[in-house]
């Protein structure tokens, strides 16, 4: 038996993604106010942020990856136009539906598809940018998955990875202290889930640290990669150019 991680449990490769399904199947219908009060409204910085570096133009084509409940999605939507394409992805339908209700709600009518990341459905070479936001660190094999976003990525083209990174050290034991206590107890009380809160604080954890994930995506295929901390590394933003 293969294993990999689930929060801080070792469990079946194969289980992994049922796993996760189960979390964002439950958190779906608050999670956009969750992320709001958890982090105190930075997420919506931090997208931002991520759309600046995108540099999206009229007619480019795009595909959000995780895409969850559209935020990056709808930006990048502003950004190219009538002209250009954004496709709006998750594996998990509940997290998809949820977005793409919000994204009628704002006129806005986009492709979607319910995809696995280490299996994309699209041609080589299709897309000016790719992004994933707080979805890597749930990917069973964050390898293959790096590899096919190189792949579907024209020459030339970006791959933005917005995700919780390892925290400055002067901050670790009260990041520590508020992952561990406040967003359990904020979860229990908002999405009636403790558990899926818990394991978000785990899987944060486990997730490469800005270095390691660097080497991962050169290794993945991509010529230059850098990236740029956010609020002290709560977060991290990388940017990966497909040479």
């Amino acid at each position: 038996m293969n294993t990999t991680h689930f929060g801080f449990e070792s469990v079946d490769e194969k289980d992994k993604a049922g796993k996760v399904r189960q979390v964002f199947d439950s958190v779906a219908p608050k999670y956009d106010l969750m992320n709001d009060l958890m982090s105190g409204g930075l997420h919506r910085a931090w997208k931002a942020y991520a759309v600046l570096v995108a540099n999206l133009r009229e007619g480019d084509k795009a595909l959000d990856i995780a895409g969850g409940t559209g935020d990056l999605a709808l930006a990048f939507a502003r950004k190219v136009g009538r002209t250009g394409t954004v496709v709006h992805t998750d594996i998990n339908f509940a997290m998809l539906h949820t977005g793409r209700e919000r994204l009628i709600n704002k006129g806005v009518v986009l492709p979607t598809t319910v995809c696995d990341a280490e299996h994309l459905p699209f041609e080589d070479g299709t897309f000016d940018l790719v992004s994933v936001a707080f979805g890597l660190r749930n990917m069973t094999h964050k390898d293959k998955a790096l590899a096919e976003m190189n792949r579907v990525l024209r020459p030339g083209g970006k791959l933005l990875v917005l995700e919780f990174s390892k925290v400055a050290k002067p901050l670790e034991k009260a990041y520590d202290w508020y992952s561990f206590n406040i967003l359990p107890r904020l979860g229990k009380a908002i999405a009636n889930d403790a558990d899926s809160y818990r394991y978000l604080a785990e899987s944060i954890r486990m997730h490469p640290g800005q270095a390691e994930l660097k080497k991962m995506m050169h290794e993945a295929g991509f010529g230059h990669v850098d990236y740029h901390n956010l609020t002290a590394g709560v977060a991290a933003l990388h940017v990966g150019i497909k040479c």
